[in-house]
């Protein structure tokens, strides 16, 4: 669903710590706190997710249960009972209205006597890993023209990701990513020439270096990412400018002054995605999925058409308005189409972007909420386009204008397609005929705006 306002993006303090735990049970995040310089963690809501859990408090001392397991801690000792065992803890077990600390560095010796079972903690990193879950893979940059780099995952990923110049980075919370024997990788390309892996605050990173702007696509279910850059970006080399990163506050982009040489490439971005499912169109319907779906419907139809299309994303994941922005305008598209559903009114409503009055350019510079001023005429001749092949087989289309993001963040001609029911059936929105009858709509539109979008600035 399109929202039309601004967006509050609400996060932690940079400072907090967190550990990452993976299982075949469930994989989740905790939050480390800090007491007389060492980090703890509470042991039931580490254990809680992987069974049945109980504790109690009797004055000093903390009774835990996990299954048949029984520990027994004291507030101030080092000293615990696991099992009808005696075990020591490098630092004193800490009591906090009935919540039960344990020291991080406690965890490898610990958990294996309470579950029975492996455990591998990458302590500096704060990630644990129980029983054998970990996720690997290999990298491989193909002999094709231009290079690509194929990432094969053993279970399917889901990375946020992110674009600097000469970098593209994905970031794993969620998945139990390791090492692939060693953390720099080279690569004998002069468009990718590494990748690098590391962990921190319970995240796993690769980052990828390129000479140009690269894009990830997403395939075989999640299990394959491929990186390569966009078409316009693999025979020339990128002007020298600034690292662009994009935040809520005022940004300034440098224009080089020079229009860029366009192909016809068309970038589809499915909102939402990941933890972000969008409308909730029913009880079993995500907006997230319906988008994606059309995505990929329209990449082959316009395919058909002869036309090249890239998708902003190629699974479930998730990412941010600033990403996909950035991502777009690495590929420099003849246009980008915004796609999202609604389970209110019929048919497909489309949204042109409007420049907010309080953005405003600087000479050279354009401000990031005014990167899309001088593209607002072909936006609108795109709009215009769009709404004529879906009037020609008779699907409902209204034309808006709104200052929406990233649209306004987009250096191309963009356009926002929120797709309605046909009536009021809103499982429409999930029927393949009618995915089929707006996707061939836009691509026809698309298609039909050719002559006038590649003259656009």
């Amino acid at each position: 669903m399109v929202a039309v306002g601004s967006a509050i993006l609400l996060s932690g303090s940079a400072d907090d710590k967190h550990i990452s735990i993976y299982s075949n049970a469930a994989s989740y995040t905790l939050p480390v706190v800090e007491r007389n310089g060492m980090d703890y963690v509470g042991l039931l809501e580490l254990l809680e997710p992987l069974g049945t859990v109980s504790a109690k408090t009797n004055g000093q001392r903390w009774k835990f249960r996990y299954y048949e397991v029984e520990s027994e801690f004291t507030a101030g000792k080092t000293r615990a009972r696991v099992r009808g065992k005696d075990f020591d803890l490098p630092a004193n077990f800490l009591l906090e209205n009935g919540r039960g600390l344990v020291p991080l560095s406690s965890l490898s010796a610990l958990l294996p006597r309470i579950l029975g079972g492996p455990v591998t903690f990458h302590e500096s990193a704060r990630r644990l890993f129980i029983g054998n879950v970990a996720v690997h893979f290999t990298a491989q940059v193909s002999k094709t023209e231009p290079s690509k780099l194929v990432m094969e995952f053993t279970a399917p990923v889901n990375p946020t990701i992110s674009t600097e110049p000469g970098k593209l980075r994905m970031v794993f919370t969620h998945e139990p990513l390791v090492e692939p024997g060693s953390q720099s990788l080279t690569f004998d390309s002069k468009i990718i020439s590494s990748a690098s892996y590391q962990e921190n605050d319970g995240a796993a990173e690769i980052v990828v270096n390129g000479s140009v702007p690269l894009l990830a696509t997403f395939g075989n279910d999640g299990r394959t990412i491929t990186v390569a850059p966009p078409p316009t970006a693999a025979t020339q080399t990128p002007p020298a400018q600034p690292a662009v990163k994009p935040t809520t506050a005022p940004q300034l982009l440098a224009s080089t002054g020079a229009p860029v040489a366009r192909s016809y490439v068309v970038v589809i971005d499915a909102s939402h995605g990941g933890d972000e499912r969008g409308a909730a169109l029913s009880d079993q319907l995500a907006e997230k999925d319906v988008t994606l779906a059309l995505a990929r419907r329209l990449r082959l139809e316009l395919g058909a058409r002869g036309i090249t299309a890239l998708l902003v994303r190629d699974a479930d994941n998730a990412l941010t308005l600033d990403q996909r922005a950035t991502m777009a305008n690495a590929a420099h598209p003849a246009i980008y189409i915004c796609l999202h559903a609604a389970s209110e009114g019929n048919g497909v409503r489309l949204y042109a972007p409007l420049v907010p009055a309080a953005a405003e350019n600087r000479g050279p510079f354009l401000d990031w909420n005014a990167a899309q001023a001088a593209y607002l005429t072909a936006s609108q001749t795109a709009e215009t386009s769009l709404a004529a092949e879906l009037q020609n087989r008779r699907v409902p289309s209204r034309s808006l204008i709104a200052a929406l993001r990233p649209l306004n963040n987009v250096t191309a001609p963009a356009v926002a397609v929120e797709v309605a029911p046909p009536a009021a059936d809103v499982s429409e929105l999930n029927s393949l005929a009618y995915q089929q009858l707006i996707a061939s709509s836009l691509a026809a539109g698309i298609a039909a705006a050719r002559d006038k979008l590649e003259t656009a600035p």
